[in-house]
């Protein structure tokens, strides 16, 4: 079953967000592929926390932890933390 890593974020450090992406690129998603990111996100109900949206999809979770536990990603990871306030969830797909 999919699985899809969601990530709402405010950035802080937009040249700092621009480090980790470089850094993150070092990283090989694997089966995973990016279905959406958007700096500027249209809010239509509710709360939204910041202005960034990621959405990544997976096979299963095995492979999403295959990825995100991954040397190469654990090493961009902090970047990415300290150039945003996020909020991030693993999502089962139907």
């Amino acid at each position: 079953m999919s699985v899809y890593f969601v990530v709402q974020e405010q950035v802080t450090d937009v040249e700092g967000l621009k480090a980790y992406e470089q850094a993150a690129r070092a990283s090989s998603l694997g089966s995973g592929r990016a279905l959406a990111v958007d700096n500027s996100v249209d809010v239509i109900e509710g709360e939204w926390h910041g202005s960034r949206l990621v959405i990544l999809e997976f096979d299963d979770e095995e492979a999403f932890r295959e990825w995100y536990e991954s040397a190469e990603y654990q090493q961009a990871l902090p970047m990415r933390l300290a150039a945003t306030d996020s909020r991030g969830a693993l999502v089962k797909g139907l």
